[in-house]
């Protein structure tokens, strides 16, 4: 019998896959959200870390491993296009050359800061919750998931001003944009809780799946595991 592909989790997937992607294109907007200054990314990449909490917490942490997987070499892709897109010649018609290469064209320490804090955050996440779970006896979701949101976006978000910014802003200022950032995204999860819980118990009676994540290997690179 072929194995059925269930559409929550495909659409859990590419919800997670865009988020990443889009995430990166609107990072270098600065925006202000009352007196506090951040990054257009706050709009849309705290997403990935709920949808991370709803696989996690519906599927286990071998399917979650398997999307964070899937969404680095999907960003990836996407950021070798917008490179071979901004390399390749444009036509005398193309009048904002210097604009689109300004959007597209992140520095290669900005993008590197990018993948390596995204699976550190990402696999955090995903492991504090696979623990807690098994710890609580799959009560307290919000706990676990407002917990894991914390650590994982506290390292995501320690790791990608580390490598993107030290020597190059004041030291001070750095920790300042990390502690911020990385309340700013555990306000966004605590915010969308109610509606987050809504989501897991629906799919979960919808897909009759509840999955422990007992005696199974944290690898991160176990991906033939799932």
């Amino acid at each position: 019998m072929k194995k059925q592909v269930s559409v929550a989790f495909m659409a859990a997937g590419l919800l997670f896959t865009v988020c990443l992607i889009v995430a990166n294109i609107i990072e270098q907007k600065l925006i202000m959200i009352g007196p506090i200054e951040a990054t257009a990314g706050l709009l849309i990449f705290p997403i990935s870390y709920i949808v991370n909490d709803l696989i996690a917490e519906v599927w286990g942490f071998r399917k979650v491993r398997l999307i964070i997987w899937y969404g680095f070499f999907m960003n990836f892709l996407a950021v070798f296009v917008f490179r071979l897109s901004i390399w390749v010649p444009g036509s005398e018609n193309f009048t904002h050359g210097d604009a689109f290469d300004l959007v597209l064209g992140n520095t290669m320490r900005i993008t590197i800061a990018s993948f390596v804090a995204f699976l550190t955050g990402s696999f955090l996440n995903a492991y504090v919750m696979s623990k807690m779970k098994i710890m609580q006896k799959g009560r307290g979701f919000s706990i676990r998931a407002v917990l894991s949101t914390l650590i994982g976006e506290g390292a995501d978000s320690i790791v990608f001003f580390i490598i993107a910014f030290y020597g190059v802003i004041p030291n001070n200022d750095l920790i300042i944009l990390i502690g911020t950032q990385t309340a700013m995204k555990t306000a966004y999860e605590i915010l969308v809780l109610p509606l987050t819980n809504v989501i897991v118990k629906w799919v979960k009676k919808k897909e009759e799946v509840d999955v422990y994540d007992e005696g199974i290997s944290y690898n991160p690179f176990k991906i033939n595991k799932i």
